[in-house]
């Protein structure tokens, strides 16, 4: 994310100096420690409980939003197709982490291989990047559809629509690949404690005893062209958006046009309000709970909320599930029938 990058150029260049000076020559470490969310017993049960829980419901919503655009042809859409995009990598996305952090929450055991942290740290950064490329194509979806609806069949048609969709998830991958390459490179020689619950890029800079600058430089470039213009183009796509709706002259007409966007827009708001506060807060001791809290924001409460948000406020979406639901019930109870005739 940029704002990770660029909080990542501002901070580790300090950091850098002072671990020249305390680390000196060691041996290369072959693990790291997550400290998580703490070492009290009672807490660690009931994160388990409640992470445990979010896991299973963020997997059965998205998969079930997934499966609802797939059967339903009324579903298929631009619009609907990027939102199924979205909820099969909010699944990844939440199984790179929670999975990992839920054996920890179970077992007690907190180390992770460095290849193991280098693995989670690429999936988490590929995934984050592509949804901020999905996020930006569904903004551009609304803002054909409210501010070109004339040209908004002919522009965007099937074709563009899996362009946009497929450059999405390579740009994604590409990004967060180069980084993690050059990360991979350097040395880490103690301390090896990661005050986080999951493998974060500026955290692993912050324990390497080699001279990061070189790396801090290209993650910044690799910011500033893989994942800003994206955030670019969804806070301009926004910006007409709103533009738009205010010059509709009728009430019912403003509505009707926002309430075409509102879900997408709560989980732009959330997704990006979350980063910008973890990543743009100064790292003070005092302020790391709080940003263990947020980063809960963007890496497990948006893929859980997007099925509810996308569902409840969503008439097609909820028409398409009373509907799959009917035919289940249609389906279990001739069952049932036959099995009473045989």
């Amino acid at each position: 994310m940029f704002f990770q990058f660029l909080h990542s150029l501002i901070y580790c260049s300090w950091t850098q100096t002072m671990a020249d000076r305390h680390w000196g020559n060691q041996t290369t470490i072959k693990e790291f420690i997550l400290l998580g969310f703490g070492d009290r017993l009672d807490l660690q049960i009931l994160l388990f409980l409640m992470f445990q829980v979010i896991y299973m419901a963020t997997v059965a919503g998205n998969t079930l939003i997934v499966v609802l655009i797939v059967v339903d042809q009324h579903l298929h859409t631009p619009m609907y197709f990027f939102l199924g995009n979205l909820s099969c990598l909010e699944t990844c996305y939440t199984s790179t982490i929670l999975p990992r952090l839920l054996a920890s929450l179970l077992t007690g055991d907190k180390t992770i291989s460095v290849s193991g942290c280098f693995t989670q740290l690429y999936f988490c950064g590929s995934l984050a990047c592509t949804e901020c490329y999905l996020l930006a194509a569904m903004s551009y979806d609304r803002y054909l559809a409210i501010c070109k609806p004339l040209h908004y069949s002919t522009l965007m048609n099937s074709r563009f629509c899996l362009q946009l969709a497929t450059g999405s998830w390579l740009n994604g991958c590409l990004a967060v690949i180069i980084l993690v390459s050059f990360l991979s490179q350097l040395l880490f020689c103690g301390p090896k404690e990661i005050d986080h619950f999951y493998c974060d890029g500026i955290p692993l800079m912050e324990l390497s005893c080699s001279d990061t600058h070189q790396v801090i430089l290209l993650d910044f470039i690799i910011a500033c062209v893989f994942t800003l213009p994206p955030f670019l183009l969804t806070l301009t796509s926004y910006t007409c958006i709103i533009s738009t709706i205010l010059r509709i002259p009728s009430t019912t007409g403003r509505q009707k046009a926002f309430s075409t966007c509102s879900s997408h827009l709560i989980v732009v708001t959330i997704f990006y309000g979350s980063i910008m506060i973890v990543y743009l807060l100064p790292k003070h001791d005092t302020l790391r709970d709080l940003n263990k809290v947020l980063s809960l924001c963007y890496t497990v409460l948006t893929p859980l909320v997007n099925p509810l948000i996308y569902s409840l406020r969503n008439r097609e979406v909820k028409e398409a599930l009373c509907k799959a639901i009917s035919k289940y019930l249609a389906f279990t109870k001739t069952c049932r029938d036959s099995k009473r005739i045989t």
